[in-house]
């Protein structure tokens, strides 16, 4: 093959992988926005029953007009987020150390993980008709039935304490790394004006640590689940959401997270626009 030739065959794949990686953030950027809304609104005593998690964020949008054909256009737009990570996984990331084994790890792992996401999606969508779809129940109930499967395995309580461990330092990790604003690196700060640069520096900041409080707050509950042996003290989304508003701050403090989740949402749409691909 000619020099020309790779080069076009690599341009080629650079424009999809680019195409593919802005329509997974602004898929992530969408669910985000839903679920910090809904939060929003159980913190306010507006929830109506609504589940504040991904599951949740499906049902609001398949109320909306032209409701199933938005999630279609959301499970294709995750499928894009998956597809992106691995070819990160695969080729490397951008950037000088993107290459790295450590990056392609980590792009691997957000590949499994966003394929799970697509499918959840994709599966609401297919059976989404007049407004009731079938993504899997809702984030409680998946935690607490993998949870139970895994406390049955041999050294299960090991397992999940682990798992707990890892979501727990997995927060820490998201949240002191939105404190460092380590997400410059990533973004084409030259095409941003200096009030477009704090304005993304507001919902980087502020949504990267609600984001981290989040998963490390489910992760506790995880550790909790396994040193109790009680599959049902583990929790998702909506109930780790839940669970701020019993502390003594009050449903305040889950109106303060629920507000980060929409700002890492705004977060995700300004990565779609600026990120280096």
């Amino acid at each position: 093959m000619t020099a020309v030739g790779v080069g076009s065959g690599r341009a080629a794949r650079g424009s999809v992988t680019e195409g593919a990686a802005r329509a997974g953030l602004t898929a992530r950027g969408v669910i985000y926005l839903l679920v910090g809304a809904l939060a929003l609104q159980i913190a306010f005593g507006e929830g109506g029953g609504q589940q504040a998690d991904r599951q949740g964020a499906l049902e609001e949008i398949s109320e909306k007009p032209l409701g199933s054909v938005l999630l279609w256009a959301l499970g294709i737009g995750v499928v894009g987020m998956a597809l992106w990570r691995l070819s990160e996984a695969v080729f490397g990331a951008a950037g000088p150390d993107g290459r790295k084994w450590t990056k392609r790890l980590a792009s691997s792992a957000r590949f499994v993980f966003y394929t799970f996401v697509a499918y959840s999606v994709l599966t609401f969508a297919a059976g989404s008709g007049g407004g009731s779809g079938g993504g899997g129940g809702s984030s409680d109930e998946q935690s607490k039935d993998v949870t139970a499967r895994a406390l049955e395995l041999p050294a299960g309580q090991w397992l999940v304490g682990a798992a707990g461990i890892g979501v727990i330092v997995a927060g820490v990790w998201i949240a002191v790394r939105a404190l460092m604003r380590s997400y410059h690196k990533h973004l084409r700060l030259g095409e941003m004006s200096r009030r477009t640069r704090r304005a993304v520096d507001v919902t980087g900041v502020g949504g990267g640590l609600a984001r981290g409080l989040v998963f490390a707050a489910a992760g506790v509950f995880a550790v909790r689940a396994a040193i109790d042996y009680e599959p049902d003290k583990a929790k998702g989304l909506d109930d780790t959401l839940r669970s701020f508003a019993d502390t003594p701050a009050g449903p305040a403090l889950l109106a303060c997270v629920a507000a980060g989740l929409v700002l890492f949402g705004l977060f995700s749409f300004a990565m779609a626009r600026w990120r280096r691909v």
